[in-house]
């Protein structure tokens, strides 16, 4: 949601790329773009050839930095770099708003919600006072760009959820393929794990289907012999089969072995079992 919005907004100044046949009209729009309302994704408008070509050209090179600092950047990098253009209010706001939604990614360790100092942020963000930071947290908010709680009682910044407005640096590829593919891994090994787990399933099943059909046919055969036994013990051996023939087809037979059940069964002819 709020990155088709922020693409939208940019939409007019990607249309004006097409007219912006000299470097100044191209940095001029730069400066436009990053201080207009709701515009917090950069990369296509990097990506036009006219703003590109603003590389080759010293004066102007400054501005395609800006550029690539409000698409990857932070306010730290912006005031560390010599020779950049003076930012506007609108545009200085800006940069802060997309830096702390980098700060407060970099801090969302282990799936954790993360709580940013009050110091820390006015260190990072380059803000005078308390009141100017909870200004910015405030506005933030109320731009989608962040859910979270001020809590200045513990002097703290709690965000619970950052909006998907950040581009990602070149630079930051590498290691975005690094940590695919770690992940990938770890899911080939699950998965390996898995199916090695429901080959034992299998087998154990089988297993357990092979000793069934063997008692099953053991007890045919002792019952076929039985058949025409008409006398009390033949009977009893009958109904003893069938009755923990039963057991075991209800997994109630576990503990008591094929051979005990035979031989308890052939007890039963034995003289003097009653």
């Amino acid at each position: 949601m709020e990155q088709a919005k922020a693409l939208n907004a940019l939409e007019p100044f990607l249309a004006l790329t097409k007219s912006a046949t000299s470097p100044r009209a191209a940095a001029d729009l730069i400066s436009r773009a990053t201080s207009a309302p709701n515009t917090y994704i950069f990369t296509e408008l990097l990506q036009t050839p006219q703003i590109q070509a603003l590389a080759s050209n010293p004066e102007l090179a400054p501005h395609l930095t800006l550029l690539q600092i409000f698409s990857y950047g932070t306010y730290e990098t912006y005031k560390s770099t010599a020779g950049l253009p003076e930012l506007n209010d609108a545009q200085r706001l800006k940069l802060r708003q997309l830096s702390l939604l980098t700060l407060a990614n970099q801090n969302n360790g282990h799936g954790t919600e993360p709580a940013l100092s009050y110091s820390s942020l006015q260190r990072a963000l380059d803000l005078p006072t308390r009141q100017s930071l909870e200004e910015l947290v405030i506005s933030s908010i109320y731009a989608d760009l962040i859910k979270g709680q001020l809590k200045p009682k513990s002097s703290l910044v709690q965000i619970n959820s950052v909006a998907p407005l950040r581009d990602v640096a070149p630079t930051a590829i590498g290691g975005l393929l690094s940590s695919l593919q770690a992940w990938a891994d770890r899911c080939d090994s699950t998965l390996s794990y898995l199916s090695a787990q429901m080959d034992q399933l299998r087998a154990d099943a089988d297993r357990r289907a092979a000793q069934e059909a063997a008692w099953q046919e053991t007890t045919e055969k002792l019952l076929e012999q039985e058949t025409g036994n008409k006398n009390d013990k033949g009977k009893k051996a009958a109904h003893f089969l069938r009755h923990h023939n039963e057991k075991i087809k209800r997994g109630q037979g576990n503990q008591i072995s094929a051979a005990d059940s035979l031989q308890e069964a052939l007890d039963i002819h034995r003289p003097g079992y009653s």
